[in-house]
C-alpha cells in the first residue's frame, strides 16, 4: 500500500548546454558533448518530466549565448514549462528568452554582480519568471560559497546570506546546484539542500547529484525542496524519470502519475 500523501514534487530534467550541445561534466568541470538536447528534452518529456532547465553552462565567459534558438526549437513538441539561464544579463535578454518560449530564466553571475537585475526582471516579468540560480561548494562545517561563471569563480559570498538577499530581491524559486555532488551520481548535498530550504521563503530545486531513486527519496524525506533535478544520470540512461516518479508514488509523494497523454 502507498505511503500517505505528503507532499507535491516536481521531477526536472536538467540540460547544460554549450553551443548547440548537451554536455556534462563532473564538478562543473571536464565538460563532454553527449548531443543534441532537444533529443534529449523531448525524450524527458515523453517520459513524464514535469519541466525541464536548460543552462547554459559557458554564455557567461563568451559573452554568448544559443538558448533562444534551442527553445524556439523545442517548444515545438515540448508542452511543458522551461527554465533558461546562462548568459542573461539584462532585462532585454530575459525578454529575448519569454519571446523564444521559455516560461522562467534562471540567473547567476549577473545577478551577483548587479543584484538588482533581479528586481527589474521581477518588476518587468513577475517573480514567478524568476529563478535565482545559486552553484554552491562547500568551504567548511555548516558554510557554502557561491560561485559563479559555470562553477568557475569564486564570490566570496555566503550561500544562504545570498539566498535571502535574492528572494528578497524578487527571486520567485531558487535553483541550488551543489557543485560538490554534481556529476558524481552519488546523492544530494542533504544538509546543504535542507539548510537553504529552511531559509527560503520561495521554492527550491535542487540539482548534483541523483544517480538513483533512493538519492530523491533521501532528499525529500530530510529537506523540505519543492523540485528535484537530474541529469548525468539520466543522459546516460542509467537511470529513469518513469523508475524515480514510481519509487516517490509509493513513498507518498505526489509526482505525476504518467506521463504526458
Amino acid at each position: 500500500m502507498a505511503a500517505a500523501f505528503k507532499k507535491p514534487v516536481r521531477l526536472i530534467a536538467r540540460l547544460d548546454i554549450k553551443g548547440q550541445n548537451l554536455i556534462k561534466g563532473i564538478h562543473l568541470e571536464g565538460l563532454r558533448v553527449i548531443g543534441s538536447p532537444n533529443e534529449k528534452a523531448r525524450q524527458y518529456y515523453e517520459q513524464g518530466a514535469d519541466e525541464l532547465l536548460y543552462i547554459d553552462t559557458v554564455a557567461s565567459l563568451y559573452n554568448r549565448s544559443h538558448l533562444a534558438e534551442l527553445v524556439t526549437e523545442v517548444v515545438k513538441d515540448v508542452f511543458i514549462p522551461i527554465t533558461v539561464g546562462g548568459g542573461v544579463r539584462a532585462v532585454s535578454d530575459v525578454k529575448e528568452l519569454l519571446r523564444a518560449g521559455a516560461d522562467k530564466v534562471a540567473i547567476n553571475t549577473a545577478a551577483v554582480s548587479n543584484p538588482s537585475l533581479i528586481t527589474d526582471v521581477a518588476e518587468s516579468f513577475g517573480s514567478q519568471c524568476v529563478v535565482l540560480s545559486i552553484e554552491a561548494k562547500k568551504r567548511g562545517p555548516g558554510s557554502w560559497e557561491a560561485y559563479v561563471e559555470g562553477g568557475r569563480e569564486k564570490t566570496g559570498r555566503d550561500v544562504f546570506e545570498w539566498l535571502e538577499e535574492g528572494v528578497a530581491l524578487g527571486a520567485g524559486e531558487v535553483l541550488i546546484t551543489s557543485i560538490d555532488q554534481d556529476g558524481t551520481e552519488k546523492g544530494f548535498d542533504i544538509e546543504l539542500m535542507e539548510l537553504a530550504s529552511q531559509v527560503s521563503k520561495v521554492p527550491i530545486i535542487a540539482s548534483g547529484g541523483l544517480g538513483s531513486p533512493s538519492h530523491a527519496t533521501a532528499l525529500l524525506k530530510q529537506t523540505k525542496v519543492d523540485a528535484v533535478a537530474g541529469a548525468r544520470s539520466l543522459h546516460y540512461n542509467r537511470l529513469g524519470l518513469p523508475e524515480v516518479r514510481r519509487t516517490l508514488l509509493a513513498e507518498g509523494y505526489g509526482v505525476r502519475a504518467h506521463g504526458p497523454q
